[in-house]
């Protein structure tokens, strides 16, 4: 079955926010590893959590 849609909207809770924030950022990064790996992309990404901490991807160089 599959998941009905969510409204996009700002997490109120802090704490729940950082977590999702976390656990997107590492899907993020392994979507675009996958990228790299399957189509021999170069891909960087760069990210700024809302306290302010960068957050970055770099494909490696083959």
């Amino acid at each position: 079955m599959a998941r009905g849609k969510i409204q996009i909207k700002l997490i109120e809770n802090s704490t729940n926010r950082q977590v999702t924030y976390s656990k997107r950022r590492n899907g993020l990064f392994k979507k675009a590893n996958e990228l790299t790996v399957l189509c021999d992309a170069r891909v960087s990404i760069i990210m700024f959590s809302t306290t302010g901490k960068l957050h970055e991807f770099i494909s490696p160089s083959t």
